[in-house]
């Protein structure tokens, strides 16, 4: 057994991992029948790990030494497989954000998911994934953070899945699964050629000198293995679809799942082995560059979409790459600084969104204008400043994060990094206030048709004292109050992450003014061009992109990822690989065992005739035996 740190620390952070765990079995196995009970058992556990969480960063406010605490779990031979937790500010920091964005969306389902058949199995799923998540924050070893890593991704297949009699549903359930899988397996490939080289897989070590004694191939190819992962988990380029067919799930769990928290593991990661990855430029080259193509692709395929969390979703591929193209240029604090923030503004957006769905049964941004959308006040507003945020206007919190990056950028000395930042700020502003127009400035006679009236098992939103309302409500007015905040605590931020004691480096987080300047300007200029084509009266209401029809086709086919995939998986796999497995089947497997059976049966039939009990035959071969015999012993 080892540990650095205190008992206290120790005694909190397995409570806060524990709290939903407990919550998960306890519905799964007795609680099936009882929804009101299933939401208040899982929510209380997930509020009681907000609590933990609170309270170690409050101990931890400081920084100081890690606290590490590990004892055996498996032996074999002079292998040792510890199991245990690691808690430094990085981890303290996602800890809370989880169990944050956690607790809100379960708030938040209360009322979204009313009357829902599925309620208690939903909560069930959530306490699973609050457990999965949370534990993989403070694992001190990559094993263990692999073992969450993946029940992470179960999480995310049954929450994806959850309207399981939806045909689409199931199905981007399996395209997720399969996706992510890919890249996990390289991720594992990376894992063991670490232990096979290192002979240990502790994250404190990795992040350490001993890491130095690995070759500097080893290390690259190691690097670029386990990033594998992190392109699966977080979408990026080129595993990138399997997240905007993923919103086929409730909204909440879009929320959570594939906004603020899952798909960040994979940008937690990386910031989790900066240190191990900073020791290849090679590696760190090959990240920033798919960072760009994902933060540049993603974003053209939000100008052209119609359906409101597909738009998110487009966007939360290409703020995870503004996160990996500043950690891969070096820009530690500036990478988890946006990582944070955007936490908080993306789930306000999913969950803005929910409202508008839940309200109106579309999920189409046009119709949602022309039904009225703008006569909910609070979502509206919300989304409003959850859009400015998203696209870098000051003073909310995006402002300040993307400004980090753009400096870090700044500081290379290759001037394309900075350039395809710059256009990426720009789409960013264009594609969020696209949506924010076509809500609150619908054109004169696009809302001829009247809002739907709630049935019972869904929410009206008139606010008018319905509680259920009020459930969806106050979530939202709290992950405002946090995107206007986050960002004037940046200062804060900093010295807790990267003060004397914290884990990692950081480079290149000094922003160049004019860098600043220039990246402002494009962000007003999106919402300006934004304006111009869907706000103002008279518009068109067609974008710039749209009037080009095959910059529009491109855009809304995913340039075409999806059509590679279903090429390579029929002419590859299911006409190459399958047929020759097909053909080994039949010919080699099932083939030789034919051969062995027929074999078996015509000596069957010689030993039968041998042994028909016809004794003419038996008496002519023993005198024809002792004919021979006779003739051998006379000459």
């Amino acid at each position: 057994m080892q540990m650095t740190g205190g008992h206290i620390t120790v005694s909190i952070v397995t409570l806060a991992t524990l709290a939903p765990f407990a919550a998960f079995l306890v519905i799964l196995l007795f609680m099936r029948s009882r929804p009101r009970l299933s939401a208040g058992l899982s929510i209380g556990a997930v509020i009681l790990s907000f609590a933990c969480s609170v309270l170690l960063l409050i101990l931890h406010r400081a920084g100081g030494e890690a606290v590490q605490y590990t004892s055996r779990w498996m032996v074999a031979g002079n292998i040792e497989v510890p199991f245990g937790y690691l808690i430094d500010p990085l981890s303290l920091l996602m800890l809370v954000i989880v169990a944050t964005i956690c607790l809100l969306v379960q708030v938040y389902s209360l009322g979204y998911m009313a009357g829902d058949p599925g309620f208690s199995r939903y909560y069930a799923f959530m306490s699973l994934f609050s457990w999965a998540m949370m534990s993989l924050t403070v694992s001190p070893t990559l094993f263990q953070l692999y073992i969450f890593w993946e029940l992470v991704g179960l999480s995310s297949y049954l929450l994806i899945g959850f309207w399981y009699e939806k045909f689409s549903a199931t199905q981007a359930g399996k395209k997720a699964f399969v996706m992510t899988r890919t890249g996990d397996t390289a991720f594992f490939i990376g894992l063991l050629l670490i232990f096979l080289h290192l002979g240990n897989i502790g994250i404190l070590q990795l992040n350490g000198p001993e890491a130095k004694a690995l070759s500097p191939n080893v290390i690259t190819l190691a690097a670029l293995l386990i990033f594998g992962g992190i392109v699966g988990k977080s979408a990026q380029f080129p595993l990138m679809t399997w997240l905007p067919d993923a919103m086929e799930g409730p909204t909440p769990v879009s929320a959570l799942l594939h906004s603020a928290t899952m798909v960040a593991a994979g940008v937690y990661l990386f910031a989790r082995l900066f240190p191990f990855f900073s020791l290849s430029p090679t590696a760190m080259s090959i990240f920033l560059g798919i960072g760009t193509i994902s933060m540049l692709l993603a974003a053209t395929m939000a100008m052209v979409s119609r359906d409101i969390k597909k738009v998110w979703a487009y966007s939360t591929i290409s703020q995870l790459g503004f996160m990996i193209m500043a950690l891969g240029a070096g820009g530690y604090f500036a990478g988890v600084f946006h990582l944070t923030t955007h936490a908080g503004f993306k789930a306000l957006l999913f969950l803005c969104s929910g409202v508008f769905i839940h309200h109106f049964h579309t999920n189409d941004i046009f119709e949602l204008g022309g039904l009225g959308g703008r006569a909910l006040k609070v979502p509206m507003i919300c989304l409003a400043i959850a859009a400015a945020a998203l696209s870098g206007i000051p003073p909310l919190s995006g402002y300040f994060s993307k400004e980090a990056i753009i400096g870090t950028l700044a500081a290379l000395e290759n001037p394309v990094w900075l350039a395809a930042g710059l256009a990426g700020i720009f789409l960013t502003a264009y594609y969020a206030f696209r949506v924010i127009f076509l809500l609150l400035l619908p054109k004169p006679g696009e809302t001829a048709q009247a809002p739907p009236s709630p049935s019972p098992t869904h929410v009206s939103l008139d606010g008018g004292g319905n509680s259920e309302y009020r459930f969806m409500a106050w979530p939202l007015i709290v992950l405002a109050g946090v995107t206007v905040v986050l960002g004037l605590l940046e200062n804060s931020l900093r010295d807790f992450l990267v003060g004397p004691h914290a884990l990692g480096a950081v480079a290149g987080d000094e922003m160049h003014a004019r860098a600043g300047y220039l990246a402002l300007g494009l962000a007003a200029s999106g919402v300006v061009l934004a304006w111009f084509e869907f706000g103002r009266h008279g518009s068109s209401r067609i974008g710039f992109v749209e009037r080009i029809p095959v910059l529009a086709r491109l855009f809304a086919e995913r340039w075409y990822l999806d059509h590679f995939y279903r090429l390579l998986v029929g002419e590859v796999i299911d006409k190459g690989i399958s047929y020759l497995c097909y053909k080994n089947d039949n010919k080699v497997i099932d083939g030789s065992i034919d051969a062995l059976c027929a074999g078996t049966v015509e000596g069957g039939r010689i030993t039968a005739l041998l042994n028909s009990c016809m004794i003419q035959y038996r008496l002519l071969t023993i005198f024809a035996v002792l004919v021979f015999l006779a003739l051998y012993f006379s000459f």
